[in-house]
């Protein structure tokens, strides 16, 4: 990913406008991928989050590039601002308080592991994304949210419990993977 702190600031202020232009005309800015340096016209993957008053208030994204990643901002911005089903669609007046944080995701490694025990013993805090899936229960945590969960036995069954499992479920047909972000904040870093 070279990508610069510039980039950064150019990727939040793309999600923003997505978002305005969202609020207005329902639907992502319409986006023109040769209008934007050669980094950002690459195929990524990245989440968008979305916060106001320090509280989440919405985060969709990708975990596979399969568009430029202007096209991904653009898209994912929108349907954090106005799709997420966690949240009422964001006003045109909470824009001006939203942060938008924007997360570029390298591709999704699968973890080997034993048991539980095993995955727990490998989660690297603060470094690692983790996907979680059991048959079609699947879920994702950004690395952001070690915050929230710093040990790791914790965040793997806060993460359990957001693909829709108990958190103290385990089955043979588990897997998991890890990948690493490069995170861009609302203040260009």
């Amino acid at each position: 990913m070279d990508l610069n702190p510039r980039h950064g600031q150019r990727l939040i202020q793309l999600a923003r406008d997505s978002i305005a232009y969202g609020a207005r005309e329902h639907r992502p800015l319409p986006i023109t991928p040769a209008d934007y340096a050669p980094p950002l016209r690459q195929k990524m993957a990245a989440f968008v989050t979305l916060n106001a008053h320090g509280r989440l208030r919405g985060c969709i994204g990708s975990l596979q590039a399969n568009r430029p990643l202007v096209a991904d901002i653009s898209e994912n911005a929108y349907a954090a601002a106005f799709e997420d089903p966690r949240f009422e669609p964001l006003t045109a007046a909470e824009l001006a308080e939203t942060d938008i944080h924007i997360s570029i995701v390298a591709p999704p490694r699968p973890i080997t592991f034993r048991d539980e025990a095993d995955l727990v013993a490998q989660l690297r805090p603060n470094i690692d994304g983790v996907v979680l899936a059991d048959q079609e229960k699947t879920a994702t945590f950004l690395p952001t949210v070690w915050r929230d969960y710093p040990a790791p036995a914790q965040f793997l069954r806060e993460l359990k419990r957001k693909a829709g499992l108990r958190p103290d479920h385990w089955s043979d047909a588990i897997t998991a993977s890890r990948y690493t972000t490069r995170q861009f904040g609302a203040r260009g870093d």
